[in-house]
C-alpha cells in the first residue's frame, strides 16, 4: 500500500507541501534563491517551523525580492528582531543571513551567472532519483550537498552547510528522496 513519506504529519500545508512541493524540480533562480533562504532559517528547527512561517517571510523579506533585501540596514534587522507580531524567527544571525545571501546572488547575477545553472550542476543538471524503502537510508548530506555548500560559502552565502544544502536540493528537485512505498515516487507516478 503506498503512504506518504513518514515524516509528513496530520497537519493539510505540510501534507500539500509534500504532495505538490517537495521533490518537485524548481528552475526558477528568484524561487531557488527564496527557499535557499528558508532553509537556512529551519537550523536547529524542523521544517515545519518553518513552513508555517512562510508567509510571513515573504512580508518581512519583500517576497524575497534581492535588490530590495540587499538595502537592509542594522536598523531593519534589529526592526525584525524587536517585534513579534513579524512572525519570523527572531534570530539575528538567521535574519542577518537573507540580507549576506540576497548580496551574494546579486554579485553572482553582476558576473552574469544565472542561479538555477550554477546550483544544479552539482547534479549534474538533471534530477537525481534515489530508491529509498525506508527513512533511515536517506542521507543527510551527500558529497554533492558538500560541494554545493563549500561553493556557496565561498561565494559569500551563508546558513548554507551541507545538511542544509541536502535539504534543498530534496526541496527543489535536485534529488528525489520520496521512498519507494510513496505515491510521488516517480516509480509509482507514471503506473
Amino acid at each position: 500500500m503506498l503512504k506518504r513519506c513518514n515524516w509528513v504529519n496530520d497537519d493539510p500545508r505540510y501534507q500539500a507541501y509534500h504532495d505538490t512541493e517537495w521533490g518537485v524540480p524548481e528552475y526558477n533562480s528568484r524561487a531557488l534563491f527564496e527557499k535557499l533562504c528558508l532553509d537556512g532559517q529551519q537550523a536547529g528547527l524542523s521544517w515545519f517551523t518553518v513552513l508555517c512561517k512562510i508567509p510571513n517571510y515573504r512580508a518581512a523579506f519583500a517576497n524575497f525580492e534581492p535588490a530590495i533585501i540587499a538595502a537592509f540596514s542594522e536598523q531593519d534587522v534589529e526592526r525584525l528582531m524587536a517585534d513579534p507580531k513579524v512572525g519570523i524567527i527572531r534570530n539575528r544571525l538567521k535574519i542577518r543571513s537573507i540580507i549576506t545571501n540576497a548580496n551574494a546572488y546579486l554579485e553572482m547575477q553582476a558576473e552574469g551567472i544565472n542561479f538555477s545553472d550554477w546550483l544544479w550542476q552539482f547534479v549534474g543538471v538533471a534530477p537525481v532519483i534515489n530508491h529509498w524503502a525506508c527513512a533511515e537510508q536517506v542521507p543527510t548530506h551527500t558529497a554533492e550537498s558538500q560541494a554545493m555548500a563549500k561553493a556557496l560559502k565561498k561565494r559569500g552565502f551563508s546558513f548554507v552547510g551541507d545538511t542544509i544544502c541536502y535539504a534543498f536540493m530534496q526541496a527543489t528537485g535536485m534529488v528525489n528522496d520520496h521512498l519507494l512505498s510513496c505515491p510521488l515516487h516517480p516509480s509509482n507516478v507514471n503506473n
